[in-house]
């Protein structure tokens, strides 16, 4: 049978291998159930369940309420049904050489069924040592090694001023890049959550970020813009936190006129929807007081809503960003400071070949 255990560090390393190319696996298989595989998973895992969460529940009960004996019948016929809804699905027009790496949460009994049956046909099946739990402890460890071992290059500047812009300017002029705002799928800030777009659970965004990681070569600068440690809901590695804050710093500048009409573009679901807007600000009363926040809303419902925008900018980001960025980055006293003539991407561009040169 061409069963082959794996520990997760060794399948880290061959996961890195282009596919194809010898050790590198032609897939990768969660064989957990659907929450547990849309709570977090391997990259680009394909989920292929031995147990349904319906099934999952069934089984369950059945161990709880009448022995394991019973639930693990029960438990056996429903892993055969669906491993054979697999190959019929998945397997039948696959070739010899496929070698897929598979997994479930720790002890291997959903995978190991899999895998037994796949190895059976002859395939040459991979099986991660402690599944997913050991794969996650892995990630962290990972992650931890690699943010202290990257050359951070930390883009800072007020609300506004369009570090992330710049950022995606940076990648496109082929520069390492760090967008973790991208990674959590959230603005950062108070009213940063994006419309129609759920934010991953916090083990997914380790994931995400450990995956990002990988990509880099440790000898180049990686550009990250200046983060709290939470984006959102979810929360940055503390070494990832700690090396970003220990890095050098560029103060990234554009004016105030400039800097309304940026957030009213990238921002424009807020413009576009006045009950929305007066929602999100709502979250604001505790810090600027029920007076303020009304009068924000009663503006947005005027139709002015550049007139809050400037006013959140000036009276409640800017204040906040200066204390926070000077208290947490300990390199900003020094920064370079770039002045950007305008959000224009033209302008975002050439500042990206600037800093693409100065910082290679």
């Amino acid at each position: 049978m061409a069963l082959h255990p794996i520990s997760a560090q060794e399948a880290m390393q061959r996961m890195a291998l282009p596919q194809g190319t010898s050790g590198a696996f032609s897939c990768i298989i969660d064989a957990r159930s659907e929450s547990e595989h849309a709570h977090d998973h391997l990259p680009d895992a394909l989920n292929w369940p031995s147990l349904t969460d319906e099934e999952r529940v069934r089984v369950g009960t059945i161990y709880k309420q009448v022995s394991a004996f019973e639930a693990n019948k029960v438990g056996a016929a429903l892993v055969a049904a669906n491993i054979a809804k697999h190959l019929e699905q998945h397997v039948m027009q696959l070739p010899k050489t496929w070698q897929p790496l598979l997994y479930c949460w720790r002890g291997g009994k959903r995978s190991g069924s899999l895998a037994l049956v796949l190895g059976q046909i002859g395939f040459k099946v991979w099986l991660i040592e402690g599944g997913y739990k050991a794969f996650r402890a892995a990630v962290v460890e990972a992650t931890s090694s690699m943010a202290t071992a990257l050359n951070f290059q930390v883009i800072a500047g007020p609300t506004g001023s369009g570090k992330t812009r710049l950022l995606h300017a940076l990648a496109q002029a082929g520069a390492q890049v760090l967008d973790l705002e991208a990674l959590a799928q959230h603005r950062s800030s108070v009213l940063g959550r994006i419309p129609g777009q759920a934010q991953p659970s916090q083990k997914h965004f380790d994931m995400r970020i450990w995956q990002q990681l990988c990509q880099f070569d440790a000898s180049r600068t990686v550009f990250v813009e200046a983060e709290s440690k939470k984006v959102g809901n979810v929360s940055i590695p503390e070494e990832l936190v700690q090396a970003m804050r220990n890095s050098p710093c560029i103060d990234l500048q554009l004016n105030d006129d400039e800097r309304v009409k940026l957030l009213l573009e990238d921002y424009a679901f807020f413009a576009q929807d006045a009950e929305l807007f007066c929602q999100r600000l709502q979250v604001l009363t505790p810090l600027k007081g029920k007076t303020v926040v009304s009068d924000w809303q009663g503006l947005v419902h005027a139709g002015q809503t550049e007139q809050v925008v400037r006013d959140l900018l000036l009276t409640h980001y800017d204040p906040t960003y200066a204390k926070s960025v000077a208290r947490n980055f300990l390199h900003f006293g020094q920064a370079h400071v770039l002045h950007l003539p305008s959000r224009q991407e033209q302008d975002m561009q050439h500042a990206a070949r600037e800093l693409s040169q100065r910082y290679p």
